[in-house]
């Protein structure tokens, strides 16, 4: 015991001395050893209000009801809430309600045993069928995973996904770091292809038409997404620091070791609107998928050229993801996480509007992403035109993420954004694949839910008269006032609403 004390002093001892004679922490020197309290304080705060300060609803990106909300559901376990809402809804500004049907439809998991426990929400609309694509199809899911690539995430985080989406027989988007071995577990994939073409690039970082070919012939892609931007950097390429980056992924990527991966802020394989398109036409016509866009929406006129383009020429993209300004997986400077782009309600009703008066909105899919994979957030996602979601954090956090903010650092204690192999060691694929298909199921259930309880059969089919934003308790208005929607607007076409009609009458869940 004295030859531990005694350590223990010479160590005390040692800080001290350090404290005094360093020159760069004025706190160190002013509070020697004790000072050190206030940056392990400053490195767990975030950490310390989720469990400490902050109240239900309070914390940010992701209040603890949300997170509890995704925990129990990918648990399988109570996901109910008790004693009523502990919202103050007579002080709430800008605060959903959704308006319920006193003639709601029956909800078949209670009415009728037999239905597809997996509630596999088929989409609206066949992506690619409006081009003619050779291989168009109808998503089987309407919530899918976002984009998250592997670098950003662990290898057992996107392979847990990839197998989820499999059980749960959703989409899974690569993101911008290509395809790798952990995305090859049976889900079926969107290949997303960013500015730096990682998995299709030549050793100038520029497009490799072939590569991209092969890629495409040896696994499971369903559509290819060309990012112009995102939610978390919108007017950024992609950022994976060089602390994550490891042999591994530097082959995947066709990058050098030892350095930051920094994507071109925009494409080199087309320079406007009609080279786009002509690229677009020629990824469909070699691929036979269907080809489509994402972006953060700042400046409406590349939107209006590019349905004016798609008009006058008969050119077009299969489907378009609209990204919010919240959201965002990745590492950011701050300026452009907090205040480039529009968050996902403005940004999703622009764009659609731009789309609904050239009559073009029935014939492209459009994907939302946002902070939208909760029930009451994601059917607003649908009442502004949405006909598939992307969910990231949400996924993140159905695998066991505890939103300790540390992504960008390689640090990531529960194993999800990190490329360290003992913290990576904690995350178990095949649990967390489960987790992950709970997640969407349930996620699934509840959006049918929703809108059975407002008399449709399928939340495509939720209008932007269905919701309504209290203003302060004394007033609201409808979803559609707010954004300026007209009748119609943000439905599918009518021979789409026949058809999933049909498909909802005929048990597919």
């Amino acid at each position: 015991m004295s030859l531990v004390l005694a350590a223990l002093a010479v160590f005390f001892v040692l800080i001290l001395v350090y404290d005094l004679l360093q020159t760069r922490h004025a706190v160190l020197r002013n509070f020697p050893v004790i000072g050190h309290l206030r940056y392990l304080l400053e490195a767990i705060g975030p950490e310390l209000r989720q469990y400490i300060v902050t109240d239900n609803d309070e914390e940010r990106p992701f209040s603890r009801d949300q997170r509890v909300w995704v925990y129990t559901s990918a648990k399988q376990s109570n996901n109910y809430f008790g004693f009523g809402t502990d919202n103050d809804l007579n002080l709430q500004d800008n605060y959903l309600i959704i308006k319920h049907s006193a003639f709601p439809l029956f909800d078949p998991h209670r009415d009728h045993p037999g239905y597809d426990p997996t509630y596999r929400l088929p989409c609206a609309k066949v992506m690619g069928e409006w081009r003619g694509r050779r291989k168009a199809f109808r998503p089987s899911s309407v919530v899918n995973v976002s984009a998250m690539s592997f670098g950003s995430l662990s290898a057992p985080a996107v392979e847990a996904m990839n197998k989820g989406c499999l059980q749960a027989g959703c989409l899974h988007n690569t993101g911008e770091g290509g395809i790798s071995p952990h995305h090859q577990h049976g889900g079926e994939l969107i290949w997303q292809l960013g500015t730096g073409y990682f998995g299709c690039r030549n050793r100038d970082g520029s497009f490799d038409l072939e590569t991209c070919l092969a890629a495409v012939e040896a696994n499971p892609v369903k559509a290819i997404e060309i990012k112009l931007s995102q939610g978390a950097k919108p007017g950024l390429g992609g950022v994976l620091p060089k602390a994550k980056i490891t042999p591994h992924i530097a082959r995947i990527r066709g990058i050098e070791m030892g350095r930051d991966c920094i994507s071109p802020a925009r494409h080199t394989a087309f320079d406007d609107i009609d080279s786009m398109l002509d690229f677009v036409e020629l990824l469909a016509d070699r691929t036979g998928l269907p080809v489509g866009i994402k972006s953060a929406v700042g400046e409406l006129s590349f939107w209006q050229q590019l349905v004016e383009r798609m008009r006058a020429t008969g050119r077009g993209v299969d489907f378009v993801s609209v990204d919010g300004g919240e959201g965002g997986t990745g590492a950011a400077p701050l300026s452009f996480s907090d205040h480039v782009s529009f968050p996902f309600r403005v940004a999703m009703s622009r764009v659609y509007r731009v789309f609904a008066e050239a009559q073009l909105a029935e014939k492209v899919v459009f994907i939302g992403s946002g902070k939208l994979g909760f029930p009451e957030t994601a059917l607003v996602g649908f009442a502004l035109g949405c006909d598939l979601l992307g969910v990231a954090r949400e996924a993140m956090l159905s695998v066991g993420c505890i939103q300790a903010q540390r992504c960008h650092t390689g640090h990531c204690p529960t194993g999800v954004a990190t490329q360290n192999a003992w913290l990576m060691r904690g995350l178990d694929p095949t649990d967390k694949a489960a987790r992950l298909a709970n997640y969407v199921t349930i996620l699934r259930k509840e959006l049918l839910r929703l809108s059975r309880a407002c008399g449709v059969c399928h939340p495509a089919l939720m209008g932007a008269d269905h919701i309504e934003m209290l203003n302060g308790g004394a007033d609201s208005r409808p979803l559609a006032q707010v954004f300026n929607y007209q009748d119609g607007w943000g439905l599918p076409s009518m021979q789409d609403r026949q058809r999933v009609s049909e498909l909802m009458a005929g048990g597919v869940g």
